[in-house]
């Protein structure tokens, strides 16, 4: 079986197709883990990405004129670092994975200011306790189900009795341009007056500083 090929355009097309596929590893594994390698994670700290872009995503995002569409809270379990979040479910995803599932792994971290850091204990146990809770397509505010800003606000406030971030109704952002998608997600018209929580105002709450941008 003849490994190289014969002629030279079959030689260069060879070529170029393996430098294409070195890119792509470059640019999914490579680079967020540099971006990775830049971190030193604390238990109870913020994090936030952009996922791939589909509509959800760019209505988030464009909505809330922000480039944070996910978000979960790193924790220690087992000697491994892992992040808490709601994607799908509420459930508990490797640190390295979570950074990998944004965009070119580019995340942000957010760090609980000193004189709330001792709820950090009680705040993970709250995040545990949603474990299994189904994702929230339609963005209520109910316990039944829960999306991944609404994880974090809820669980703190569990743990503290104190909100993280503010709540802000739906037509006071920009969801005209993103009506057929929310539309979609909810089976009907926009619920303008449905108060919810964006990865943007939990990244806001006077309770966090920014600890890290890695290219986000």
């Amino acid at each position: 079986m003849r490994l190289i090929p014969r002629t030279k355009k079959a030689r260069l097309a060879l070529a170029t197709l393996a430098l294409l596929a070195s890119g792509l590893v470059v640019y999914l594994v490579l680079v967020p883990f540099v971006r990775y390698s830049q971190y030193e994670p604390e238990e109870g700290d913020i994090v936030f990405q952009s996922l791939p872009r589909v509509a959800l995503v760019r209505t988030i995002q464009g909505a809330t004129h922000s480039p944070y569409s996910h978000c979960g809270v790193v924790a220690r379990e087992d000697g491994e670092w892992i992040v808490i979040e709601s994607l799908g479910k509420v459930k508990k995803t490797g640190l390295f994975r979570w950074v990998l599932q944004g965009r070119g792994g580019r995340f942000a971290v957010y760090r609980l200011k000193e004189p709330y850091r001792q709820h950090i204990p009680r705040f993970l146990a709250e995040l545990r306790a949603f474990l299994g809770t189904p994702y929230d397509r339609k963005f209520g505010m109910d316990d039944e189900t829960l999306y991944c800003s609404e994880l974090v606000y809820k669980a703190y406030r569990n743990a503290t009795g104190e909100e993280l971030g503010s709540a802000v109704r739906l037509g006071d952002l920009d969801w005209q341009p993103y009506e057929e998608t929310i539309r979609d997600y909810e089976g009907g018209p926009a619920p303008l007056d449905r108060l919810i929580i964006t990865p943007r105002h939990l990244s806001e709450a006077d309770q966090l500083d920014k600890a890290l941008s890695a290219g986000l």
